[in-house]
């Protein structure tokens, strides 16, 4: 019995999204109450859902908010004490639930979960948003249990654990309510990408705990609503990463790593460029000048509290690309 958890799913003009993945949620999601949070949508998606799933529940937002402001606005109408925000291009597996809610229930700490996340596409692979549990680096790089960069690991059974992890992906992302509330949501100026990263770090700063359940498994397509090679996709990377340190590093850090990363970051668009990827490399100096500009308003949204050891190693680029490690076993 799962009365007490609540499944919404944010969608803007997804149908054939829908059609695909919906049905394995309500199959393997007994008691649990679904919703579908549409941002505006201007196909027939609503009108599917009602047709064929009259049980799932819509909020209908009225504008395309984003990933961010999506969530925030329609989980206003939802009750449950556990909440799991999923992707429309998932797939869930039978009894996935199950040792998520028995996790929640062993530690009240405990406040955000994500499961083992594997390729819709080649689901013998780890799939690149949240793979097995996310950690960074010292200067803010993003990387997961299984994939690093654009290196994915095989799954054999090496991620079936239950442990901490630094960040849980948006893909599938589970979290009290209440602790969501506490924090007042994502933050909406992010409007997609890195907030889930961003959300988790200022629970930590509260004192929460993120962990990763390997019993619960999903399949993430990936990309299904904005292309990893889209440029939008890198500005909204870039930017947001950068905003997400200056709001959460310890202030003994924050100016020295936050050069550090701007610095690197030219590395980056440098490489875009000599890649033949001029557009990518534009979004990179775009993402930098959007931050100059509005670094004081992110700075104000400091936390009281930053924790020490936000990171699980000094520089995984520097890891992968001259010390050729590509496995987060090697990563020390």
């Amino acid at each position: 019995m799962m009365p007490q958890i609540a499944i919404v799913i944010l969608n803007w003009n997804g149908k054939k999204l829908l059609e695909q993945f919906l049905p394995s949620i309500v199959e393997y999601s007994p008691n649990a109450s679904i919703y579908v949070a549409d941002n505006a949508s201007t196909d027939d998606s609503i009108y599917y859902i009602k047709n064929h799933y009259p049980s799932v529940k819509i909020i209908s937002n009225h504008d395309n908010y984003g990933y961010a402001m999506g969530y925030n606005v329609a989980l206003k109408e939802v009750t449950e004490p556990y909440l799991a925000l999923v992707n429309s291009d998932i797939e869930v597996t039978e009894n996935w639930l199950l040792p998520i809610i028995e996790l929640f229930d062993q530690k009240q700490n405990i406040a955000i979960i994500q499961p083992k996340i594997l390729d819709y596409k080649d689901k013998s692979r780890f799939e690149y948003a949240g793979a097995g549990g996310g950690y960074i680096d010292r200067f803010g790089f993003a990387f997961c249990r299984g994939r690093i960069f654009d290196t994915l690991e095989t799954d054999l059974g090496q991620y079936n654990d239950t442990l901490p992890i630094f960040w849980a992906s948006g893909a599938c992302f589970f979290i009290r309510r209440n602790v969501f509330e506490q924090l007042q949501g994502f933050d909406v100026d992010f409007f997609a990408h890195q907030e889930e990263i961003d959300l988790c770090w200022r629970a930590k700063n509260h004192g929460y705990q993120v962990f990763y359940c390997g019993q619960s498994t999903v399949y993430h397509v990936g990309g299904a609503t904005l292309d990893y090679q889209n440029p939008r996709k890198t500005y909204l990377n870039f930017r947001n990463s950068l905003f997400m340190l200056l709001k959460n590093l310890p202030r003994k850090n924050l100016f020295g790593m936050i050069f550090i990363r701007l610095c690197l970051d030219g590395v980056a668009g440098i490489k875009f460029l000599f890649q033949g990827n001029p557009k990518h490399c534009l979004a990179v100096i775009q993402a930098h000048f959007h931050f100059y500009k509005k670094a004081a308003y992110y700075f104000k949204k400091r936390a009281v509290n930053q924790q020490e050891d936000y990171y699980y190693c000094q520089s995984i680029a520097k890891q992968y690309f001259i010390e050729k490690k590509k496995y987060f076993k090697q990563i020390l």
